[in-house]
């Protein structure tokens, strides 16, 4: 049978007409866009140092971002950060660059983990403008996953007030029991741990304060509060028993040294028992109690061993429960702490003798050998 030509010239046209649809319904969609943020007003956070970049959390993730991408970012001064990765919380290591969204920030926030106060070595002002883009979705989102973390403020959530309040004594190395004891903030109430706390440390018979995260300006804000309670503390307060040591997260900085010698110094001067803390009583808190262990003939693993229990009474990670949780935690975290202590010429943080490394980094942040040597002795002596 042979082919009608006509009918094959109609076949023709219709499959033309069906491709010409076809390309030009192609041609009508829109390609999915990257998320981009422009012309963001700044403004400086000073108490740990970094960039505000004046978009809540909320309105930025609605844009598209999500935990876990990698950003760049350009500042109208010329400045730019590249591959930056975008988390949660602080999940970088030590002195690297991130754009953060800490929960309970009034927005997100660009800076260096533990490092440098990134709105100054950028010379930023208050008439800059940041704009973000999207470098790689899911570039970090394997570290986001490990590292997210939170816990709760609901008392009846955790067994005891002592690991609510994440409060417990110091016992690591020669120092001996009922001499010095870590928390969390017995005044700031953000995390509804403060009455706890105050309570826990009457209890103790704590006769001096180290706080590390507030100067007398916030501690005032917080007696003024409604709902404040923490009777004990405001006693130890308004007898000039509390030091405010008001220090930054830049453990590797002259600043950080000069502050932490400062509130030990301050320490010798006062009787005990004495209590540490910061907002959390994780990491400055952290930091600090490292140096104190250290300094008192404390091994590596007793250092780790305290440390941790911060993040077994918040999380519940623990070796045994979450061991890899555990370990991410020690080698990010805590290791970069104490090499920051310990200085470059530790090569073996795990085998080393951390006290000759505490000595010295007290000794340089301004403490005089005699003032050690009395701390030393208040914490270990019989």
């Amino acid at each position: 049978m042979k082919n009608h030509p006509t009918r094959l010239r109609i076949v023709s046209l219709i499959l033309c007409i069906c491709m010409i649809a076809a390309g030009l319904a192609a041609c009508g969609e829109k390609k999915p866009t990257a998320p981009e943020l422009k012309g963001a007003k700044l403004s400086h956070e000073p108490e740990f140092g970094g960039v505000y970049i004046e978009l809540s959390i909320e309105e930025f993730n609605k844009l598209g971002f999500n935990y876990g991408d990698s950003v760049d970012i350009s500042f109208s001064n010329g400045v730019t950060l590249e591959g930056l990765p975008y988390y949660n919380g602080y999940y970088t290591l030590n002195g690297q660059p991130l754009l953060v969204a800490y929960p309970g920030y009034p927005y997100i926030k660009a800076c260096i983990n533990s490092g440098a106060d990134l709105w100054t070595v950028s010379g930023l002002s208050d008439t800059d403008t940041a704009d973000i883009k999207l470098n790689t979705a899911g570039a970090f989102l394997d570290i986001q996953q490990a590292r997210d973390i939170h816990y709760q403020d609901d008392r009846s959530k955790f067994p005891t007030d002592a690991v609510f309040a994440n409060f417990r004594n110091i016992k690591a190395g020669n120092i001996k029991e009922g001499r010095i004891y870590r928390s969390a903030s017995p005044c700031d109430n953000q995390h509804q741990r403060a009455p706890y706390v105050d309570e826990l440390i009457a209890i103790a018979g704590v006769r001096y304060i180290v706080d590390l995260a507030d100067t007398n300006e916030k501690m005032l804000g917080y007696i003024e509060a409604d709902g404040f309670s923490s009777d004990y503390w405001l006693s130890l307060f308004k007898d000039n028993k509390v030091y405010p040591a008001a220090m930054n997260m830049n453990f590797g900085s002259e600043e950080f040294r000069a502050k932490a010698a400062g509130a030990l110094a301050a320490m010798v001067q006062n009787r005990g028992p004495y209590l540490v803390h910061c907002t959390e009583g994780k990491d400055r808190t952290g930091f600090v109690c490292m140096l104190i262990e250290a300094l008192c003939g404390a091994s590596y693993q007793e250092i780790v061993d305290d440390y941790m229990i911060t993040y077994d009474n918040y999380y519940q990670i623990n070796p045994t429960d979450d061991s890899a949780r555990y370990n991410t935690i020690v080698e990010y975290v805590l290791d970069p702490m104490i090499q920051d202590m310990a200085g470059p010429d530790c090569r073996d943080i795990k085998t080393e003798d951390l006290s000759v490394y505490a000595e010295a980094f007290l000794l340089s942040g301004g403490m005089s050998l005699e003032q050690i040597q009395s701390l030393k002795h208040i914490l270990t002596a019989e």
